[in-house]
């Protein structure tokens, strides 16, 4: 997350010099994407060896972290309407470009300031409770922006914050559904969450720029704060009902080489058995 955050604060830098009128700059990340391609094939180390791993079915992960898939669905309709639209809006009342990429690049900067501090305290808490907490902070924030006046003083700190809250909540909801599911499940669960919130990220945009034309900008920051409200009360109540889950590691243990026993994982109650070497 601390690369992906710096390489799009990198990227809003761009925006104030770059012509996105014309097709340079769109052909520069083709190429870019090239360069990447030609790195990773021409690379002498030897792929990761591919294991089979058992399918894991949607709604399995659903019933063992519903907090998790919420929060997913709810970020991603956040951070879709957020980058989306409060551009757009930016631009259509003219404001100069540079004030743009500014604006954004401090709200990413707030991202990758966040991850870091976000991810150790929600290794020493209930994810659930950061979770929560990130939500509060974030919807108090998208209120405060509403009624701030649009200077430059006032209105980049309130978006280092939001931008800090909103890019915290998808990694905290990853971490919280690998606690709560097996070890080796790890592609499977991250790769349903991605989906999940890949759906909230349309949605986002779709229903934000409908409300825009009743209540204008001001309707997307009550659509994210609204949304993220009722991420801090689905995790609330997930603390409430159900206990604080521990990571489930696939047990570790050396075998001779004749030795023949299988290690089952105790919190699996699944048939699948895992060789232990």
């Amino acid at each position: 997350m601390v690369g992906t955050f710096l390489a799009l604060a990198l990227g809003q830098l761009l925006i104030a010099r770059a012509d996105i009128k014309g097709a340079t700059p769109f052909n520069a990340i083709v190429a870019l994407f090239a360069v990447a391609l030609i790195i990773v094939t021409a690379a002498r180390a030897e792929p990761p060896r591919v294991s089979a791993t058992a399918a894991l079915p949607y709604g399995a992960l659903t019933r063992a972290a519903p907090v998790a898939v919420v929060g997913a669905a709810l970020s991603g309709l956040v951070s879709g309407a957020f980058y989306a639209l409060v551009p757009a809006w930016m631009q259509g009342q003219s404001t100069p470009r540079a004030t743009i990429a500014l604006f954004m690049l401090v709200a990413v900067l707030g991202g990758l300031a966040f991850q870091i501090p976000v991810g150790r305290l929600s290794d020493r808490f209930d994810r659930r409770i950061v979770l929560a907490f990130l939500s509060v902070g974030f919807a108090v924030t998208a209120l405060v922006m509403v009624l701030l006046p649009r200077t430059p003083p006032r209105i980049l700190p309130a978006a280092a914050l939001l931008g800090g809250f909103m890019s915290t909540l998808y990694p905290v909801c990853v971490a919280h559904a690998h606690d709560c599911m097996p070890a080796d499940r790890v592609v499977a669960v991250s790769s349903q969450l991605i989906l999940v919130s890949g759906v909230g990220s349309v949605l986002g945009p779709l229903i934000g720029a409908s409300l825009m034309t009743h209540f204008e900008i001001y309707g997307v920051f009550y659509l994210m704060a609204a949304a993220v409200l009722l991420l801090a009360v689905v995790a609330g109540l997930g603390r409430l009902m159900t206990p604080v889950p521990k990571q489930r590691e696939v047990p570790f243990e050396i075998l001779a080489p004749q030795a023949g026993p299988l290690a089952h994982d105790p919190l699996d109650s699944s048939d699948e058995t895992i060789l232990a070497r």
